[in-house]
């Protein structure tokens, strides 16, 4: 009776991982969240709406990263800190996370580019680039090489009979 007591406490403890992991993971927050939706406090909503998110985003990254993870014996002990970290009221470790971590992409979105296509450029994307343009011409040919195509621009525009005003900061430039 002595030895198999002490070989269950073996088998429980070798594998407490495994035991807890769902308990901490899914059982306690179900419970909670099922409380929490019974209740009117927005507070704890946003707590377990929160910890839902988290707790998705680590299955996407276990299942997308399966093969890596297997390879990690610790995985399965350090999922089970972070997981009570995250579902513990007292740390607030889902809020912390979210507030810290995902709401920052959520509220001020930035395109992150996981593809290296090397793009052609748009000279002509934002106002700046003219300017730039200009002076890198410039820069490349001098600017004799540049003011033959503004006189170029304003011998074709005369024919037109039309003229272009554009603005520089405190500066207004007409060519005809």
């Amino acid at each position: 009776m002595g030895s198999g007591t002490g070989n269950f406490l073996k088998v429980v403890l070798k594998n407490f991982d495994v035991i807890a992991g769902p308990v901490v993971s899914l059982v306690y927050p179900l419970y909670a969240s099922i409380r929490a939706i019974e209740t009117k406090s927005p507070i704890d909503d946003q707590q377990w709406l929160t910890y839902w998110v988290l707790y998705s985003m680590i299955t996407l990254f276990e299942l997308t990263f399966a093969k890596v993870i297997e390879w990690l014996p610790f995985w399965s002990y350090a999922k089970l800190i972070a997981t009570c970290w995250l579902v513990i009221p007292y740390f607030s470790g889902a809020a912390y996370v979210y507030e810290h971590f995902v709401r920052p992409f959520i509220v001020n979105p930035r395109t992150i580019n996981i593809w290296y296509v090397p793009r052609k450029k748009d000279t002509f994307n934002k106002p700046d680039d003219i300017i730039t343009a200009a002076e890198k011409y410039i820069e490349e040919h001098g600017p004799d090489a540049f003011e033959n195509i503004i006189n170029r621009a304003g011998k074709e525009s005369k024919s037109s009979s039309s003229s272009h005003t554009f603005f520089e900061e405190n500066h207004r430039y007409r060519y005809y």
